[in-house]
């Protein structure tokens, strides 16, 4: 059947439809940190924090959980299927934004925080393997590019929902918005998910086979390298989020609109992202991802002279103009390194999933909570943080690649059919 994905014979779902689905599944992670960024000076004024960098906490308590449980779920995922594996964390992530709503005090709002963050993990692993069960190669980076694409709509619209939200409530309806939303992607994924693991792919769930899948991921030399490249580059994506509010609203005085300049970095991350689902089958993740690295490291060097020489920050639309075009590179490195990652893993397709996102959410969760926490007035610490980041990625990449960049491998080139068709 032409143009359905078919990994359980009760079930058939078009391609578009996996594609949406598993773009709203990942799209959970991005309500609950950028819905709630308009939200925390009025949590920390709800709550009594006293020291403004400690609103982050909210957001990096959720990555904190978000990222560690990671490592559980690939594993049970491989032996118990996906979608019982997405149920349960979907559950757990509904019933922890509910409990939010009424959250008495600061401490037990980022306990909560963190729980969802435990639910929210399963959503993350499982939406990665379903795409590497179903797709390969330069297929599945495509693939990829449109679920990053639709994905990245959440960034856009979600702080803007949060700000209407707080224009008739508080942070407490925000999150019952975000229990509401994730109560519904559990209800479509239980209709319509197919079950992508085969059944001779089950791995038995014992210490022995466990550590086994474990190790054929840590000691692939390209999926442990581009997993640690991908935390280390996605610790600029944390750390801008953590200071976001903090540099719109306080270093360059926009107020509460700053939430649409926000919206338009992620409108064009997006865009990037639908580019890359374009050119990747044709000049491949390697040359694509490569060389936006290098652009990355090159445009965060120059707004780190800028800012330097400026006294600290730039006029905000030379920070805009400079803002903007690095944020579009990073369209073409984070869903490449994902493919990349994965790409040598599918038998192990779980546990690698697992191992990336921990690596990505936690690592990257916990280096971009070090440089939101090292906000002092300018946009300095941030664009130090991203030049050193993508220097570093760029030092992992060499290492993968053994110092070859550009250089496209031959399973990279082969054609990928969809399994099950």
């Amino acid at each position: 059947m032409p143009g359905h994905t078919r990994s359980d014979k009760r079930i058939s779902i078009p391609h578009w439809e996996l594609i949406v689905l598993i773009a709203s599944v990942m799209a959970l992670n991005a309500a609950a940190i950028d819905i709630f960024i308009p939200a925390l000076q009025d949590i920390g004024s709800a709550l009594g924090v006293e020291s403004e960098n400690q609103r982050q906490f909210v957001i990096t308590s959720y990555l904190a959980g978000f990222g560690a449980a990671q490592l559980v779920y690939g594993p049970l995922s491989d032996r118990f299927g996906r979608r019982p594996i997405l149920f349960f964390g979907l559950g757990l992530y509904f019933l922890a934004s509910l409990a939010a709503v009424v959250a008495p005090t600061f401490g037990v709002l980022l306990a909560l925080r963190a729980i969802q963050g435990v639910g929210a993990a399963a959503t993350r692993v499982i939406a990665i393997t379903v795409v590497r069960d179903s797709f390969g190669g330069r297929r599945m980076a495509s693939v990829m590019s449109l679920v990053m694409m639709i994905f990245m709509v959440i960034p856009v619209i979600a702080p803007n929902i949060g700000q209407l939200i707080m224009l008739f409530g508080s942070w407490r309806e925000i999150s019952l918005a975000v229990a509401i939303f994730s109560l519904g992607v559990l209800i479509w994924s239980a209709l319509r998910l197919p079950e992508t693991l085969h059944p001779e792919d089950r791995r038995s769930l014992t210490v022995e086979r466990t550590a086994n899948a474990f190790r054929i991921v840590l000691s692939n030399r390209v999926a442990f390298g581009y997993t640690v490249a991908s935390a280390t580059i996605f610790g600029v994506l944390f750390g801008f989020i953590n200071q976001a509010e903090q540099i719109y609203t306080e270093v360059f005085n926009i107020g509460p609109a700053f939430t649409l300049y926000f919206s338009a970095v992620a409108i064009f991350m997006a865009m990037a992202s639908f580019l890359n689902s374009r050119l990747v089958e044709r000049f491949g993740m390697r040359r694509l991802s490569h060389a936006a690295l290098i652009g990355f490291c090159l445009l965060s060097g120059v707004h780190l002279l800028l800012a330097w020489s400026m006294g600290g920050a730039t006029s905000f639309w030379l920070f805009f103009a400079l803002v903007v075009p690095t944020f579009c590179l990073f369209g073409f490195i984070g869903t490449n390194f994902n493919a990349l990652a994965m790409d040598p893993l599918g038998h192990v397709a779980g546990t690698a999933s697992s191992i990336l996102g921990f690596g990505q959410t936690l690592g990257g969760g916990l280096i971009g909570a070090i440089i939101g926490y090292s906000y002092n007035g300018t946009i300095i610490p941030l664009f130090a943080g991203f030049l050193v980041l993508s220097l570093c990625s760029l030092a992992l990449v060499l290492v993968a690649e053994r110092g070859h960049l550009f250089e496209t491998h031959h399973t990279e080139g082969e054609p990928d059919e969809v399994r099950g068709e």
